[in-house]
């Protein structure tokens, strides 16, 4: 079976909160049919490497089936906080666009159901 490597955004969209110095991201996938795929490589571990820049003390998934979701929660990633980071995005909002940078590898009978041009041979 064939595979290509593509970014996590093409298969998924995602949307970020915070509390405190913990950024909770939403992983939804664009087509049920990506769901599993999803499950399999958006692991803690990969996203864990994915923010290794930002030295996570944690990082938990929560799997929802049923919106064909994954919350993750990245605990001592906002620099302390709203009130206590010095960055331009004290809030993390931006955090799900980095995350969506993932890359993936995905079937060539699952292409058809990603977001974007397919891939060029």
């Amino acid at each position: 079976m064939n595979r290509t490597t593509v970014p996590l955004y093409r298969a998924a969209h995602g949307r970020t909160g915070d509390k405190g110095d913990r950024s909770n991201i939403s992983v939804i996938a664009w087509h049920p049919e990506l769901f599993a795929l999803l499950v399999e490589q958006v692991t803690p571990e990969a996203v864990a490497a994915q923010f290794r820049h930002r030295a996570p003390s944690q990082v938990q998934r929560f799997v929802l089936p049923g919106l064909h979701a994954m919350n993750f929660v990245l605990d001592a990633v906002l620099d302390g906080g709203v009130n206590d980071a010095l960055n331009l995005d004290t809030h993390g909002k931006a955090l799900s666009f980095w995350l969506l940078e993932l890359p993936i590898d995905v079937p060539d009978h699952l292409q058809h159901l990603l977001a974007g041009p397919l891939p060029e041979n």
